[in-house]
This record gives C-alpha cells, structure tokens and sequence, in this order.
C-alpha cells in the first residue's frame, strides 16, 4: 500500500511538472522541486527526459545538488555532472556524509577528485581513503567513520557533557558505541538508557553487548538481512581484531534493499538496473542486444526441435495450434519457480544443504499442478479437436513440461551460483529455454508415438 502511495505522488509530482514546464513559467517549477527531498527530487529528474532534466537540474538548490547526485542511477548522475562545472561539482559535494561522498567520488572527474581531496581536513580525506580502500558491495564501503564513542569506566554525566561540547549528533543515532583504551567494540549503550539513569550510573553497566558487530569485509546483501532481521537503526562495523571502524546506518540498507529488487526485476529481463530511462539509443541497444541475442540462439534451439517432427505436423495440424500452449505455460511454470530460488539465494535461505528438499517439495507441486493444468487443457481440445488421443498427449505433455519446469527453476540457479553467474539476470533465459524444449519435443515425440502409430 505503501509502496503503491508513493509511486501515486510521484506520478502526480511528474504531471503537475510537466505541465509547468510545457507552460514555460519557470517559477512554479523552482517552488515545486525545493519543497521536495533530495530522493524525491532524484526520482523525478529520472522521469524526465533529457531537455526537461536540464532545465530541473538547473532549478534544484545548490544545497541540495549533493544529495540529489546521491540518489540518482549512474547514468543519470553522469548526464547531470556533465552539466557542471569543476567548482559547482566541489560546493556539491564537500558537506556529504563520508560514506555518501565515496559513492560519488568515482563518478567525478580526476581533476574534480583531486580539488575535492584538497578541500577536505586530514582526518576526512584519511577516512574517505579508509572507506575506498575496502572492495565494493562490502561492509567498509557502506560504513560512515563518524562514530559517537565512550568509554566503560565513566559515567553518565561525563557522557552527556561530551554529548553537549559536541554540539550535534550524526543522523540516525540511537546509540553510542562503548569501546576500549585500544578502541575494540565492547557493545553499545542508548541515548534512552542515558538519559533515564541517574548521573552517577556507571556506563560499564548500561552496556548492551548482545547486538553482533559486523565485519568489514561482509557482503552488503548479508548486512541488509542482519539488519532486517534485526531491526536494527545503526550497527557498528570492525576489522578482524574487533577494532572499531564506523557505522551503517538504516538509509543506507534501504538503498541496498531497493537495489537488489531493481536488479531482480530488470536482470530478469536482460536490462541494466543502472539504465537510464531515456538513455540515448545507441546505449540502449548496446546494453540489451547481448541478451536478446542469446535469446535467439535458445530459440532457434527450439526451433530446430521443432524441425524434428516436421512430418509429424504436417499429418496432424491441430499440433501447431496446442504447440505454443504447451511451452507458455510451462515456462511461465519455471519462472514461478525461478523467482522464489532467486529471492532464496539472495536472502541466504537456499543453499545446497536443503536443494534436495526444495527439489522434492517443487516437483510434487509441479505434479500436481501439471496434472490439473494438462486435464482442464486435455478437455479443451477434446471438445475443440473431437480427439481423444490428442487431449492425452498434451495432457502428458503438460506434466511432463511442469516437472522440467520444476527442475530447471531449482537446479539452474544454484549451477548459476556455484559458476559465479547471477542467477537473477541469466536464469530466466536458461529456465525458458528448457521449458520449451522440453515442451516441444515431449508434446511434438507423443504425438508422433501415439498419434501416427
């Protein structure tokens, strides 16, 4: 519901946009996008094409334009730093949050990186340094350096006049982290147990110390389910001697989360989760004619299956009508089961200690399904084709096809991992090409079998 909300806004927010700018009064447009968040602004400078987003981008607070550059796909962002200039791109960036900048830091000019280092205090530039260092998709490049810590052998009062000298809080702090002399995390303390304890609490025992640290070297997917999986606000980040090295914080696992949906969705379909919506066409065709390619040669794959029993459907016409029934659905079978595999593997819920069971449970369902899929269609072309022997072969052909199908969608995926390959961008193609191989050459050799002998 909420989702659906949101998208509603943005649509009317896009409308309300064009409109103006089709009118040409600038004015109403400039109101409209600084009432926005820099997200939202991001969102709709992505609906727009080319000429309108130069004119937006043009009208968004200068304030704004390093956050916005944050919340844009890679195409996008590269369109809009395009339109800047060096010292525009400096003031842009030099308030981001670390973990922020060295998203950003990459997709900027040399001669821009070098003028935002120089810009930058010691302490800064060394931890965004720390944050590049460490790979991508990780733990250490989501993680902010800027932690509240404290020590175990004070008080509360001492904890709360620092709090006051220090002026302000990073956002998203629930907690301060309690640390040792050699800075190890020893667990965290909350600013709602600081503020309803006596001054002279001592810290060591608020501590709480169940919440895990995680590793840097971990996989952002894995940091996105312990956050999940615990509610979590904030969580610290260390290296291998437990040694405190920042934060992650709950927006940055948002933008995980919406990622890894938007890389399924589109990776099913062959398509760059980074794609700019209106990206020019001689982009666009590069980046889509690769899979669309290996699609052909899966269809001429079935094709030439097909080719086998040329005599076959020459004899019995009706099989070219029923012929593509067979496959859809059968594939259609395989993504179904496709999908749960995927979002399995990503969630760290499939592996290949219950592969069996998974394999037992989704052939089963595809018996089933297959069995009353194949009589409802078996009856159908009984009445259609007065052919008795014509609704048996597509009726076991059907259950047939639902049990490749079930194979398929739980076997390929986790083939696809062992090999490396992202079972979200390929497995759809592998999935369908068996299903209507298989479709074909067991609806096809039935009815050769049992038709024409």
């Amino acid at each position: 519901m909420a989702e659906a909300i949101r998208h509603d806004k943005t649509s009317r927010q896009l409308r309300l946009l064009s409109d103006a700018l089709d009118s040409g009064r600038l004015g109403p447009v400039r109101r409209l996008v600084n009432t926005l968040a820099p997200a939202e602004i991001g969102n709709l400078l992505e609906s727009l094409p080319p000429g309108k987003r130069e004119v937006v981008w043009g009208l968004v607070d200068p304030e704004d334009d390093g956050e916005v550059l944050v919340h844009v796909g890679d195409e996008v962002r590269e369109s809009l730093l395009a339109d800047m200039d060096p010292d525009e791109i400096i003031a842009a960036v030099e308030d981001l949050d670390i973990d922020d900048l060295a998203d950003l830091v990459e997709d900027l000019p040399d001669t821009v990186i070098d003028e935002v280092l120089k810009s930058m205090d010691r302490e800064n530039r060394e931890r965004l340094e720390q944050v590049l260092s460490y790979p991508e998709d990780t733990a250490g490049r989501l993680m902010n350096p800027d932690v509240v810590t404290v020590r175990a052998d004070v008080n509360v009062d001492v904890v709360l006049r620092y709090l006051r000298l220090r002026g302000e809080l990073p956002d998203h702090t629930d907690h301060l982290f309690v640390v040792s002399r050699r800075h190890q995390y020893l667990g965290r303390v909350s600013l709602a147990a600081l503020v309803t304890h006596e001054d002279t609490t001592p810290i060591n025992r608020l501590i709480d110390d169940e919440q895990p640290a995680i590793d840097v070297g971990e996989s952002d997917q894995e940091v996105a389910r312990q956050f999940s999986d615990h509610d979590w606000v904030s969580a610290p980040v260390v290296d291998d001697n437990n040694i405190l090295l920042g934060r992650i914080t709950i927006d940055d696992v948002v933008d995980i989360i919406r990622s890894q949906a938007e890389h399924q969705a589109l990776g099913a379909a062959g398509l760059d989760e980074e794609e700019d919506l209106f990206s020019p066409i001689k982009r666009a065709v590069r980046g889509r004619v690769v899979w669309l390619g290996i699609n052909l040669c899966t269809a001429f794959l079935a094709a030439s299956v097909i080719g086998q029993f040329e005599l076959t459907l020459q004899k019995v016409v009706a099989l070219a009508v029923l012929m593509p029934i067979v496959a859809g659905v059968g594939g259609n079978a395989a993504v179904q089961v496709l999908t749960l595999m995927v979002r399995g593997i990503a969630l760290g819920q499939v592996g290949p200690s219950n592969a069996r069971i998974l394999l037992w449970k989704e052939s089963r369902v595809a018996l089933i399904n297959g069995t009353l899929i194949g009589l409802l269609v078996g009856i159908i072309a009984f009445v259609w084709f007065h052919s008795f022997l014509l609704s048996v072969v597509i009726t076991l052909a059907l259950i047939i096809n639902f049990c490749a199908a079930a194979l398929a969608g739980v076997l390929l995926p986790l083939l696809l991992k062992r090999m490396n390959v992202d079972p979200a961008v390929a497995g759809t193609v592998v999935v369908t090409a068996v299903t209507d191989v298989m479709g074909f050459f067991s609806f096809l050799g039935l009815a050769t079998l049992i038709l024409l002998h």
